[in-house]
């Protein structure tokens, strides 16, 4: 819904299609790059997601994505995020796997060469710690889910977002928050 009103902001006629990444509706070596900004890394299965990945991808093609590391702000907000919602199904891997180089190498390994890592910094605008909050539990889907779950235990959500916002204030500076993640690059070779 924001990638087609981002695309009718900028006047841009992009086709969009959704589609679930362990199960691409699309044939062997369709494209010359495969691009996730993170997207890809919610699929509970990394085996089945990056072999899918893979498929799409033409001999020689860039796979790239990012994805958030499990040490800095994003990564420990699912870690907050995942202490207060229900397990994820048996066998699901964690999204913030997918920010570790050496898991990222692991999985990447037996189908591409040349794999680089590059970090960056995402720097989002807000008032106030609380105010980044209120955005993120309107935008961002697991906080949201998080926050529809509690609704029923006032106690336990003011709780959730007194530890969410003592999380912000840790990369709060000026009133941005600075979202560093990972940046991964690799070429297809069988």
């Amino acid at each position: 819904k924001r990638a087609r009103e981002n695309a009718a902001l900028a006047k841009i006629d992009i086709p969009f299609e959704e589609a679930d990444v362990e199960n691409l509706p699309y044939p062997d070596e369709s494209f010359d790059i495969v691009l996730s900004q993170f997207g890809h890394m919610f699929g509970p299965q990394p085996t089945r997601t990056t072999s899918e990945m893979l498929r799409v991808l033409k001999k020689g093609g860039t796979i790239c994505f990012s994805t958030w590391p499990p040490e800095l702000f994003t990564g420990r907000m699912f870690v907050l995020i995942g202490s207060v919602v229900p397990p994820p199904p048996e066998g699901a891997s964690p999204p913030v796997l997918w920010g570790d180089p050496a898991i990222v190498r692991e999985r990447l390994q037996s189908g591409c060469e040349n794999i680089v890592f590059h970090r960056s910094r995402m720097k989002f605008p807000a008032l106030s710690p609380a105010h980044m909050r209120l955005f993120l539990e309107a935008n961002v889907g697991p906080v949201t889910k998080a926050v529809q779950l509690m609704q029923q235990e006032p106690e336990k959500l003011e709780a959730f977002r007194m530890k969410l916002d003592a999380l912000i204030s840790e990369y709060f500076e000026n009133n941005i928050v600075n979202q560093d993640f990972l940046i991964t690059r690799a070429t297809k070779t069988k």
